[in-house]
């Protein structure tokens, strides 16, 4: 299965594994899923780490290179996912979070996440 994972959830694999539901540990040890990551998390996290939010203070470069030693695959943002996010009904107005949504469609992914209103978007995302 291709997992796209959002934002925290990328954060807490990396730093925070704790913090991972028991479900989400098991999905993200499964040799048959594939785990990637979107540069639009990657741009969430120097724009909320440059606002200063306490919960993403990591390294973006650094974070992007040990998720990619650990396995993980680099999703990039591409017109078709732009193009997608005009399609979503406006559920959940975060640019960031309906961008993955819109990356999880486009690519026949499922989106993990942990984010209530993700969820009301049932298709492509899987809330855990």
């Amino acid at each position: 299965m291709k997992l796209l994972l959002d934002t925290h959830i990328v954060l807490w694999a990396a730093g925070q594994p704790e913090k991972l539901s028991k479900p989400v540990r098991t999905l993200l040890t499964t040799s048959e899923n594939f785990l990637f990551f979107s540069a639009a998390s990657m741009w969430e996290i120097v724009i909320k780490r440059g606002l200063g939010r306490e919960d993403f203070k990591v390294n973006p470069r650094r974070l992007k290179k040990m998720l990619i030693v650990h396995g993980y695959t680099e999703l990039p943002v591409t017109a078709e996912h732009a193009f997608t996010v005009e399609t979503l009904p406006l559920l959940h107005k975060d640019p960031f979070d309906r961008l993955l949504i819109a990356q999880a469609r486009t690519e026949g992914m499922l989106l993990v996440t942990v984010d209530t209103a993700v969820s009301q978007y049932q298709e492509s995302v899987l809330a855990v």
